[in-house]
């Protein structure tokens, strides 16, 4: 049987005609939303800013990790530390100091790499692809693959767990939209890939059921003369990305969303001009996404809604706990100093609660669920 949401639009006391436009003075506006920001959704205005809190007691409140931090990994993906996870999705960090020596399969779901910092060479079942900072690199689930490092490379992980990565359905404004799929790059079976090709003992560390099993080989499985078919790794650079944009009003985030899977979604944002209008609000608004637990991984930039919040930092919004822009941002809400953001940042929304690696509990800026408080200094 088909549903639908209960849809019954009313106005109640002192609103806004429009969402993020117009505010009534002196008011603060705080979306409750479902579906994350397709669903159904009501906008209060406030007295007061809805992170004016206290303090918090229990287990779950926003948090944040420093991922600067850490410093000691192993030769494969699979020694990754393990940052934020559930049944469906896994975010890992991983330093490659050295060139991988042995081949990677994870045949637990789709992998998505993020290159925070450096530039190398994939090897992998369907060719060869260079890779630099910035790029993002889906690997359909059980593609066996190494990385060949120029230098030192700092990697975001993320797993779709028994699922796989998909494009989003754009819309009215089409396939082409955000980014043009030609620019999608695949492998190519091009002379470096066949010059790699060897008689030499291999070894295979493939990830099954979140156990790793090695398998030896006495020569390079990365053998391939010829494939066909529309199955492949892509790969697409965040300056390949042109975000949806709007003078007169802000868009949400998910307007920004890059990839899809199951029960969660990946966003990049990326350099654009602020919003014009002079009643359109310049920064994100406050809100719930009461569906969503909320990740982002700060890549490079300035981040104009986060105070204290530098390169290789990551936040955590679980489900049910407002956020939005801090009090230095805040002030910025409806006239910018500058034409444009410069931040890029890489954003998990997440429909199942997530869960922190106890290694990620090492890491964490333990004042950051106070941050939002006028004046409070890192």
């Amino acid at each position: 049987m088909s549903r639908n949401w209960i849809s019954l639009p009313r106005t109640e006391g002192t609103a806004s005609r429009q969402a993020h436009c117009d505010l009534p003075p002196g008011t603060y506006e705080r979306e409750l939303g479902r579906e994350g920001f397709f669903g159904p959704a009501t906008h209060m205005y406030h007295r007061h800013r809805p992170t004016d809190w206290l303090r918090f007691e229990g287990e779950l409140k926003p948090r944040a990790f420093d991922t600067t931090h850490l410093g000691v990994f192993g030769p494969t993906p699979w020694h990754a530390c393990g940052l934020l996870g559930n049944a469906h999705v896994k975010l890992r960090l991983w330093q490659m100091d050295a060139s991988m020596e042995e081949l990677a399969r994870n045949a637990d779901g789709d992998e998505l790499l993020f290159i925070h910092q450096g530039a190398g060479h994939l090897f992998c079942d369907y060719g060869h692809l260079e890779v630099r900072e910035g790029d993002y690199v889906v690997l359909p689930r059980s593609t066996m693959w190494r990385l060949q490092a120029d230098e030192a490379m700092r990697l975001l992980l993320i797993e779709a767990t028994g699922g796989s990565y998909m494009l989003p359905d754009k819309g009215l404004v089409g396939p082409h939209a955000i980014f043009d799929p030609a620019v999608l790059d695949t492998p190519k079976l091009d002379e470096p890939f066949l010059a790699q090709q060897d008689e030499s003992d291999w070894v295979v560390n493939v990830k099954s059921r979140g156990q790793v099993t090695r398998v030896y080989y006495p020569f390079n499985p990365l053998d391939a003369v010829g494939w066909k078919g529309d199955l492949a790794p892509v790969r697409v650079n965040w300056r390949d990305i042109r975000p949806l944009l709007s003078d007169r009003y802000h868009l949400p985030p998910s307007a920004h969303t890059t990839f899809v899977a199951n029960r969660f979604v990946v966003c990049t944002f990326a350099p654009r001009p602020f919003e014009t209008d002079p009643g359109a609000l310049k920064v994100p608004f406050f809100h719930n996404n009461d569906d969503y637990d909320e990740v982002i991984f700060y890549h490079q930039g300035e981040f104009f809604s986060r105070d204290n919040i530098h390169p290789g930092m990551i936040t955590w919004h679980p489900v049910g706990f407002t956020h939005g822009p801090h009090p230095k941002a805040l002030r910025n809400a409806f006239e910018q100093k500058s034409r444009g953001t410069n931040e890029v940042a890489v954003m998990i929304d997440a429909r199942d609660g997530l869960q922190a690696d106890e290694r990620a509990a090492a890491i964490e800026w333990e004042g950051y669920a106070a941050s939002w408080r006028a004046g409070e200094e890192r």
